[in-house]
């Protein structure tokens, strides 16, 4: 009854809604361009996502915040996220405390690197995802500008007591000691003013301001200064080349790209100025919702322009946001520098995304097997995770001697222990399905009788056939719809379930297919290595080995290269010979069209 009455009193305006438990803690934070239809809907509609569902069952009290614009809504929601954390928001897995330049207030001011942010007047440059990228610029200023260093108090009335003395780094030239009054503030600003631009990746100007200065001191003939501030230019000049990764005339522009899945998205940042990289981070957003790659972009859009502080007036994007951002230019680039730039971006959160996973699989080894399990379960729709599964492949040899396979996964791993063969008992001749009925009668019959475990499903390698006779099987000993079984045809990779004639196509890259795949082929490899066994020991016999002068090695290539007897008494010699070589070759053909060696005739 609250829920209703909070509805029919919201304002048709922008704004910000949030939604309170039975505890009153805020449970979830959206925006809306209307609230009353936006918060209305969570009640209106049937929502197909289980988690939606258990949203709206816990929603106790609802509060808003009107706001003029949408703009305004989307950075409220964004401050609110992050403030709260909300259980059904969006969750920011970002924990690591980045790096920062950092500018003191106080005179002479020394530049540092800090990860704690103090709001004490200093200016802050930042974050810097990567330690290396911060030390780099540090590297490039210390070589260019000689800076104190040291943590002294050199306000003019202490510098003007004469209490201190100039240090070491004063005599290595690494600083111009204003600490006895050799450099003034006004001097020392005009360095921190071309530092601070270096730091804003705007290089160009200070590299303009010191081609300026050079001149300037050779045409006054003070060409050993002139020198050092040449020297200064190559320096920057080299790390611009380092940094410049596409057009120098896209000048101070931000870059973001995702890529997602079901369950998380990854979103990387780019800061360019003059075409050099001077800020790069990436994010990892957990989805609550099931929320879109354009809410999770618009989500990240502002949020990294607030945690870097940008102003850039232009925005390379891979699609429209959501809303229209005053003031900023949204760039879709379709070709081109920019176009390039986004696909780098793109390639960074791709990367980010393999690293996230390599971390998460070393933390937890059964992570990956978990994830591939439940793919499984989706994909194949089965009632339970499929831990165990178990493979049957049944064969004969020249249509003779009919004999079966089984090997076990678990966790989709080859569980070599739990492999079987088994002599086909009750089927004479090649009859494969009436050979898939046996197996699955004796394999499971004996499982119920030992009271061992049953596997969570049964691959059958064959098609419709195949897979009725097994489920044939199981209905005979009771446990057909205990266990899920399907049937996997070799030729276009179709699986079969019992009583559907439509088979399921699944893609080619997908994980369910290889692990069945891997399976059926792991099945088929351990069945005819146990043909081979059975020939090496003698029992299984073929007309083959009658042949005088063939023996079993010779006739084994020949059945596993033709097949069987007959398609090897239909080969030329020639064929035969690339099999075995002309000499045996001749001795089989020979023998199989009643052709012998007239010496033999008349001995």
């Amino acid at each position: 009854m609250l829920i209703k009455t909070i509805i029919s009193s919201l304002p048709g305006k922008p704004g910000v809604y949030q939604y309170f438990d039975q505890s009153g803690k805020i449970i979830y934070v959206g925006k809306a361009k209307n609230l009353k239809k936006r918060v209305s809907s969570y009640f209106t509609k049937s929502h197909q996502s289980g988690k939606l569902k258990v949203l709206v069952k816990k929603i106790h009290d609802i509060r808003f915040v009107v706001t003029d614009n949408e703009y305004d809504a989307l950075l409220l929601e964004n401050n609110l996220i992050k403030k709260y954390q909300p259980r059904y928001n969006i969750m920011l897995k970002d924990d690591k405390t980045f790096p920062w330049l950092c500018i003191k207030k106080e005179h002479f001011p020394r530049l540092i690197s800090t990860r704690n942010v103090i709001h004490d007047g200093s200016e802050y440059f930042g974050p810097y995802a990567s330690g290396r990228m911060m030390k780099t610029i540090q590297e490039v200023i210390k070589q260019l500008f000689p800076l104190r260093t040291c943590s002294l108090k050199l306000d003019p009335t202490e510098i003007d007591k004469n209490k201190y003395k100039v240090c070491l780094e004063y005599h290595l030239g690494n600083c111009k000691a204003p600490c006895v009054g050799l450099q003034m503030e006004d001097e020392y600003e005009e360095t921190l003013q071309q530092i601070r631009s270096i730091i804003k990746g705007n290089i160009v100007t200070v590299i303009a301001d010191l081609k300026h200065k050079m001149h300037a001191f050779a045409q006054e003939m003070e060409f050993e200064k002139a020198q050092m501030v040449k020297e200064k230019i190559e320096i920057l000049e080299n790390y611009r080349s380092k940094s410049t990764v596409v057009n120098p005339h896209i000048h101070d522009v931000d870059v973001i790209s995702i890529i997602d899945d079901e369950k998380r998205a990854y979103v990387n940042y780019l800061k360019v100025i003059n075409g050099a990289i001077v800020q790069a981070h990436t994010i990892e957003l957990q989805k609550k919702l099931n929320e879109s790659a354009v809410e999770l972009l618009t989500f990240s859009l502002f949020d990294f322009r607030q945690r870097f502080g940008s102003s850039s007036k232009e925005v390379i994007l891979p699609f429209k946001p959501e809303i229209d951002i005053p003031n900023i230019i949204v760039t879709v680039p379709q070709r081109g520098d920019k176009k390039h730039l986004l696909e780098l971006s793109e390639r960074n959160a791709k990367q980010y995304r393999i690293d996230r996973k390599k971390q998460r699989d070393l933390i937890d080894p059964d992570r990956h097997k978990n994830r591939i399990l439940n793919q499984i379960q989706k994909d194949l729709h089965l009632p339970e995770l499929p831990v165990q599964i178990e493979c049957f492949d049944n064969s004969n040899f020249q249509g003779d001697y009919p004999v079966a396979a089984m090997v076990q996964f678990i966790k989709a791993q080859p569980n070599k222990q739990g492999y079987r063969h088994f002599n086909i008992k009750t089927v004479e001749g090649p009859n494969d399905f009436a050979s898939m009925e046996e197996i699955i009668n004796r394999r499971y019959s004996r499982l119920l009788k030992e009271e061992k475990p049953l596997p969570q499903l049964i691959v059958v390698d064959g098609g419709k056939g195949q897979l009725s006779s097994a489920v044939k099987a199981l209905n005979e000993i009771g446990l057909y719809g205990r266990i899920a079984i399907i049937g996997i045809a070799k030729r276009l990779e179709e699986i079969y379930f019992p009583n559907d004639p439509i088979p399921l196509y699944l893609d080619k890259t997908s994980e369910t297919l290889k692990v069945i795949q891997h399976l059926r082929d792991e099945a088929h490899r351990f069945g005819i290595t146990h043909h081979r066994k059975k020939f090496e020991k003698g029992t299984i016999k073929s007309e083959l080995t009658e042949i005088a002068g063939i023996g079993k090695s010779t006739t084994q290539k020949l059945l596993w290269k033709f097949k069987s007897v007959k398609h090897i008494k239909e080969a030329s010699p020639e064929e035969l010979a690339k099999t075995v070589g002309k000499s045996k070759a001749d001795i089989v053909w020979n023998y199989f069209h009643n052709i012998f060696d007239s010496s033999s005739e008349l001995s």
